[in-house]
C-alpha cells in the first residue's frame, strides 16, 4: 500500500506550512500530494507551485470541479501539468455539490452521472490528441451550424495515459467510476465498511467494462493525528465531521450524510444534520459518535496507527492519503514521519 498526503484547500493561512509538508512528504517517499478546490483557491495553480519545489512526488487534483471548466480546458490543464512535471500529474475530477455548482458556477446540478461520463470521454479524447468532435446530451463539439471545426491539442503530455480519478460517494457514482476511471477518491472511509459502501460498487463497474480491480487505485483520504489520548484526538475532528455530515449540501442532497447512514449511523446522522442546519454547530459536533470518527481516521500511538493501516490494506485500499493534523508545522511534520513509521511497522512499506 502506498501513502499520499492531502493538503486540502490553499489560502487558509497555512500556505508556507503546506509547502513544507509537501516537501517533507517528497523526502520521505510519499507517492502523491493532492490539493483541493471549492470556491477559494484553484487546484492547478497550487499543484504547479508544489511540483516546482519538489522532486519525485506526484501531484494530483482532488478535485478539479467539473462545473468549473469545459472538458477541453481540463484536458489542456492536465496535459500542461503532466508536461511541466515530467509525468507527475494525476487528474482527479468531481461534480462538486448543488450549492457550489449552481451558486458559484451557475451550472445546473442535474444528471451528474451522465455529465461526468461525457466529461471524461471528452477529456480522454482531447488528451489523446485526436481531433476533437463529440455529440452528447451535455456537450456537442464543434457546435453545429457555426464556424467551429474539430481541433486537436497542441501540447504533448509527458505520458500517453494520464491517470484519471473520480471523487465518488454514492453507489451509482462508485459503479460508474469503476467503469470509466483509473482510480476512486474516497472520503470518510471505514475499513470495516469499505467493501459494502464502496468496493462492491466499484467492482461491479469494473466487471461491466470487462476489467478487474488490477491496476485500479482505491484512494481514500484519512485524517491522521498522533498521540496517546485517542479520545482527545478524536474530539479534534468533531467539527470537521459535523460539517460534512450535517452541513455539506442540502437536507435532501447530502452525500456524506447518506454515507454515514449506510455505515449504520441513521439516527445519529439525522441528529447531526438537524442541529447543524438549525445553526447549532457545537451541538452537531457533540452529536458525532466517537466510533464514527475513530473508524474513519488514524488516531493514537504509532502502533495503533499501524493496525489501522493494516486494516485499510486488507480492505482493499491501494493508496492511503493522509491528512496530517497538528496545530504547528512541527506537529504536522511529526505526523508525516509517524505515517511512514507506521507503514513499515505494519509490514506494508
Amino acid at each position: 500500500m502506498r501513502l499520499g498526503i492531502n493538503l486540502g484547500y490553499w489560502g487558509a493561512g497555512m500556505d508556507a506550512d503546506n509547502l513544507a509538508v509537501a516537501q517533507e512528504a517528497d523526502r520521505l517517499g510519499y507517492d502523491v500530494c493532492w490539493a483541493a478546490e471549492a470556491y477559494g483557491s484553484d487546484a492547478p495553480t497550487v499543484l504547479a507551485w508544489v511540483a516546482a519545489q519538489t522532486e519525485r512526488i506526484d501531484v494530483g487534483s482532488a478535485i478539479l470541479q467539473i462545473p468549473a471548466r469545459q472538458p477541453a480546458m481540463t484536458a489542456m490543464t492536465a496535459a500542461t501539468l503532466d508536461s511541466l512535471t515530467k509525468g507527475r500529474f494525476r487528474l482527479g475530477l468531481g461534480v462538486s455539490g448543488p450549492q457550489v455548482s449552481e451558486g458559484w458556477y451557475g451550472v445546473k446540478f442535474d444528471k451528474p452521472l451522465a455529465r461526468t461520463r461525457e466529461y471524461v470521454e471528452i477529456v480522454r479524447k482531447a488528451m489523446s490528441r485526436e481531433r476533437l468532435s463529440y455529440e452528447g446530451e451535455h456537450w456537442t463539439l464543434p457546435l453545429p451550424g457555426g464556424p467551429g471545426k474539430p481541433i486537436k491539442l497542441t501540447v504533448h503530455p509527458e505520458r500517453e495515459h494520464i491517470p484519471l480519478y473520480i471523487a465518488a460517494i454514492g453507489p451509482k457514482n462508485l459503479e460508474q467510476t469503476g467503469e470509466i476511471a483509473d482510480g476512486a477518491l474516497l472520503i470518510f472511509p471505514a475499513a470495516e465498511h469499505l467493501e459494502a459502501t464502496a468496493l462492491t460498487h466499484i467492482r461491479a463497474g469494473r466487471e461491466k467494462a470487462g476489467l478487474t480491480m488490477d491496476g485500479f487505485d482505491v484512494c481514500p483520504t484519512v485524517p491522521l493525528a498522533v498521540g496517546d489520548d485517542v479520545t482527545a484526538l478524536a474530539d479534534m475532528f468533531r467539527p470537521y465531521t459535523a460539517l460534512y455530515v450535517g452541513g455539506m449540501g442540502s437536507r435532501k442532497q447530502n452525500f456524506y450524510n447518506q454515507l454515514a447512514q449506510r455505515m449504520g449511523y441513521e439516527k445519529e446522522a439525522a441528529e447531526i444534520q438537524d442541529k447543524y442546519l438549525a445553526g447549532d454547530k457545537n451541538g452537531a459536533a457533540e452529536a458525532v459518535p466517537h466510533s464514527l470518527i475513530d473508524s474513519t481516521t488514524l488516531l493514537g500511538p504509532v502502533a495503533r496507527i499501524a493496525d489501522g493501516m493494516r486494516a485499510y490494506a486488507e480492505a482493499g485500499v491501494t493508496t492511503l492519503t493522509l491528512a496530517p493534523a497538528g496545530f504547528t508545522l512541527d506537529e504536522r511534520i511529526a505526523a508525516l514521519r509517524a505515517g511512514t513509521e507506521a507503514l513499515e511497522l505494519a509490514g506494508l512499506a
